[in-house]
């Protein structure tokens, strides 16, 4: 019982991650400031890796869990570059 318990609700939270990254999709397209594209990009990296995460948790194999963690530390450091890039107009001083 608790195996499909388990099966439906990741199932059903992989259904909304992929929502949610449509939505950050539509938004990153139509937002208006170059900062709306940049919290879209950030949050976008965040569904990304809850959703390899997900996947994870589906199969077993620990290899996803090792590249959820890629995906997030390859997020922040892009979303801090992007940051820094749009209030000084250069990344390395």
């Amino acid at each position: 019982m608790s195996n499909v318990i388990l099966v439906w609700s990741v199932s059903i939270a992989q259904l909304m991650l992929v929502l949610a990254m449509a939505c950050h999709a539509w938004r990153l397209l139509r937002g208006p400031r170059a900062q709306d594209r940049v919290l879209c990009l950030d949050a976008m990296y965040v569904a990304a890796m809850l959703l390899v995460l997900t996947v994870g948790i589906r199969t077993g194999s620990t290899l996803y869990f090792e590249a959820a963690l890629v995906i997030a530390l390859l997020g922040f450091v892009s979303t801090v570059a992007l940051a820094k890039f749009l209030m000084r107009g250069e990344v390395i001083e």
